[in-house]
C-alpha cells in the first residue's frame, strides 16, 4: 500500500494542506512470505482488508493510498468499500470488473479478445485455482514437501502469464525466480498460501465474469497491460468503479508487471497518486 497522511495547518487565517512524505507499507498475505499462518478459517479478502486498515492506523496514518496485483487487486477494492473514509485512492491492476452485458452485440476488438482469453484461461489454465479453491490442503502436502513440485507449480504460472515472447528469462531472471520461490519454500507457506483461494476465489470469480456487485465509488486507478488474463474495456469497469480518475493500457507487460517491468510499474501508480493526493 501507498501511505500519505494528510494534514492541515493554518497560514494567515487559511487552512493549508500539508503531508508527510509519502511512504510504502508492503505487507505480506497471511500465509504468505513473511507472515503467520491463519490457523483458523476466516481471513478472507474482507478480513485482511480491515486487517490492512488497522495495521495502517497502528502505524500512525489515518489517510492512505492502497495499490494492489493479484489478490491486492480486490483487497484494495475492499478497503474502498469498506472504509472508503480511510483511503486517497485505490490503484489496481487490473480493475476486476466482468462483461456488460449490455455491450455484448456491440463489442470492440479489445473486448473481444478480453473475452476469449478468459474462455482460454477457463478451459486450459484454471486448474491451479480449482484444486486449491476447492481442496487446498491436498496439493498443499507436496508444494510443502517437494522443492520441485513447488518450482513446477509457481514457475508455470510465471511462464504461462509474463509478456515474455515465450522467453520468461527476457523479463524475469533465474536468481529472480528462485528469489520468489524461496518466499514460500523457506516459511513452508505452499500449503498456507492456497487457502485464500478456498477463503475468497469464488467471490473474486464473480467479479471477474458474473455480476458487477456494489458499487465501489473511491477515486480509482486503473492499469491494464497487455498480457494480463482479466482486460476489462474501461466502460465495462466503470459499472464497478465509477469514480474512474485516471486509466491506462501500456503497451506491455503481464499479470507481473511489477516483477517484469518495475519502472513501468512505478511509472503507473505515480501517475495515478499524482491526482488524489
Amino acid at each position: 500500500m501507498l501511505a500519505v497522511e494528510l494534514r492541515f495547518r493554518r497560514v494567515n487565517g487559511e487552512n493549508l494542506r500539508t503531508e508527510r512524505p509519502v511512504l510504502g507499507v508492503c505487507p505480506s498475505l497471511p500465509g504468505y512470505g513473511f507472515s503467520d499462518k491463519p490457523a483458523a478459517p476466516g481471513w478472507g479478502i474482507e478480513r485482511i482488508s480491515d486487517a490492512w486498515c488497522e495495521l495502517m492506523a497502528r502505524l500512525g496514518y489515518r489517510r492512505f493510498g492502497a495499490q494492489g496485483s493479484d489478490w491486492g487487486t480486490s483487497i484494495a477494492t475492499s478497503i474502498g468499500q469498506r472504509q472508503p473514509d480511510r483511503v486517497a485512492g485505490i490503484h489496481l491492476m487490473p480493475p476486476l470488473a466482468p462483461p456488460d452485458p449490455a455491450t455484448l452485440d456491440d463489442l470492440t476488438g479489445a473486448e473481444r479478445a478480453a473475452l476469449a482469453t478468459l474462455r482460454e484461461a477457463d478451459e486450459w489454465g484454471s486448474g491451479y485455482s480449482a484444486q486449491q479453491s476447492t481442496r487446498p490442503q491436498t496439493v498443499g502436502y507436496g508444494l510443502v514437501d517437494s522443492p520441485a513440485a513447488l518450482c513446477a507449480w509457481i514457475v508455470e504460472k510465471f511462464w504461462s502469464w509474463t509478456d515474455s515472447g515465450g522467453d520468461l528469462h527476457r523479463v524475469i531472471t533465474r536468481d529472480e525466480l528462485l528469489d520468489n520461490l524461496m518466499l514460500y519454500w523457506l516459511p513452508g507457506t505452499g500449503a498456507s498460501s492456497a487457502r485464500l483461494y478456498w477463503e475468497s476465489l469464488r467471490q473474486v470469480n464473480e467479479w471477474i465474469s458474473g455480476s458487477a456487485g456494489a458499487p465501489v465509488t473511491v477515486p480509482t486507478g486503473c492499469s491494464v497491460f497487455p498480457k494480463e488474463l482479466q482486460r476489462p474495456s474501461r466502460r465495462w469497469a466503470e459499472r464497478r468503479f465509477p469514480n474512474i480518475r485516471y486509466w491506462n493500457e501500456p503497451g506491455k507487460g503481464g499479470h507481473f508487471t511489477a516483477f517484469e517491468q518495475p519502472a513501468l510499474f512505478v511509472d503507473e501508480v505515480r501517475s495515478f497518486f499524482r491526482l488524489v493526493r
